[in-house]
C-alpha cells in the first residue's frame, strides 16, 4: 500500500518522484520495460537546462534517478501489465500475482516514435538515425539530411531543420503531402527543401555513421526505380505511439491513445489519477516538457490526497 504509486519512468516520472519524495509522499516508481524512458536511447542531450556541455541521454536519465532516490523514492524494475482504477484503492499488477494498492497515482508511460521497420534503423540509432529534429537538429548544421513523412510533423520537422541544414531530402511515400495547406505551403517554398513523392526507403548504409538512404520510386509498379542518395542524417517524422494499452477502458483517452487531462492540471478523468510527459503529450514531446509535467502532477497528487 502506498500514497503515491508512479508508473513509468523518464523525465516525467523521475521529476514526478524527486518532488513526491521531498513531500514525504514515500512514491513507489515502476520503471516500465525501459527504465529511463526514449531519452536514454539518445546520444548527445544539449537542450536540457542546466547542462551546458551536454550530457548523453543515459547519463541525464542516471542523474534523475539519483535524485529521486536521495529523497526516498522507492524505484522499483517491473513492467505494470494491468490496472484497476474502477475502486479504491487503486491497485496495479506488477505481474500476475504481485500488485500494489495506491491511494492516487501518477502515470508517466511516455510514448515511442514509430519507425519503418528497417533494421538499419537500429543499427544506425543515435549514428545519423533520430526521432526528434527538435532534439538532435543542432548536430546537423550545414549538412544534408532527410525527413521521413509526409504528415503536419514531417513538414514542420523538415522545415525546422532547413533552418540548419544545407539540405533537406522529405521522402513521400504517396503522390502528395497529407500536411495542412499552409505548411505544405512551407515546405514548397523552401528552396533548401527537395520532396520525393512516391518514394519508400528500403535500407540506409554508412562506414560507422549514415552516409546515405537507399530508396524506391513507385514501388511495385511498371516504373519502379531504385537510387540512392548522400545524406548525413535521417529523421522519422511518421508519428508516436503513447504506451496507454493497459489504460484502455480504466481513462479516457483521445482518437490517438493519449491520456486527456482536464484543464491546466494533470488529472485524468479518473480522480486521483494524474498523469506526466509524452503518454498525455502530443505536440511538445521533449525531456524538459516531460520534467515540468512530471511536477505539476506530484503536486496535483499531494494536492488531491490533502483534500481527502
Amino acid at each position: 500500500m502506498t500514497k503515491c504509486l508512479i508508473i513509468g519512468s523518464g523525465p516525467a516520472g523521475y521529476t514526478a518522484a524527486i518532488y513526491a519524495s521531498r513531500a514525504n509522499l514515500k512514491p513507489i516508481v515502476i520503471e516500465g520495460f525501459q527504465p529511463g524512458g526514449q531519452l536514454t536511447t539518445t546520444g548527445e542531450v544539449e537542450n536540457f537546462p542546466g547542462y551546458p556541455e551536454g550530457i548523453t541521454g543515459s547519463e541525464l536519465m542516471m542523474d534523475l534517478r539519483k535524485q529521486a532516490l536521495r529523497f526516498g523514492a522507492d524505484i522499483r524494475a517491473g513492467k505494470v501489465e494491468k490496472v484497476d482504477f474502477t475502486q479504491r484503492p487503486f491497485k496495479a499488477w506488477v505481474d500476475e500475482e504481485n500488485y500494489i494498492e495506491a491511494e492516487a497515482v501518477i502515470i508517466a508511460t511516455g510514448a515511442y516514435a514509430r519507425y519503418l521497420g528497417l533494421p538499419d534503423e537500429k543499427k544506425y540509432a543515435g549514428m545519423g538515425v533520430s526521432t526528434c529534429a527538435t532534439c538532435d537538429g543542432f548536430f546537423y548544421r550545414n549538412r544534408v539530411v532527410a525527413v521521413v513523412g509526409g504528415g503536419d510533423s514531417a513538414c514542420e520537422e523538415a522545415t525546422y531543420l532547413a533552418g540548419l541544414a544545407k539540405k533537406v531530402y522529405l521522402i513521400v511515400r504517396k503522390p502528395y503531402l497529407r500536411a495542412s495547406h499552409v505548411m505544405q505551403q512551407r515546405v514548397m517554398d523552401n528552396p533548401k527543401i527537395e520532396v520525393l513523392f512516391n518514394t519508400n526507403t528500403v535500407g540506409l548504409f554508412g562506414e560507422e555513421y549514415v552516409e546515405g538512404a537507399h530508396l524506391v520510386e513507385y514501388k511495385g509498379e511498371p516504373n519502379e526505380r531504385f537510387f540512392d542518395i548522400a545524406i548525413d542524417g535521417f529523421f522519422l517524422a511518421i508519428g508516436h505511439k503513447p504506451n496507454t494499452e493497459i489504460f484502455k477502458g480504466q481513462i479516457e483517452l483521445d482518437d490517438e491513445g493519449y491520456i486527456l487531462t482536464r484543464g491546466k492540471s494533470t488529472a485524468t478523468s479518473v480522480e486521483g489519477v494524474f498523469a506526466a510527459g509524452d503518454v498525455a503529450d502530443p505536440v511538445y514531446q521533449q525531456a524538459v516538457s516531460a520534467a515540468g509535467a512530471g511536477c505539476h502532477a506530484a503536486i496535483d497528487l499531494e494536492r488531491y490526497l490533502n483534500t481527502k
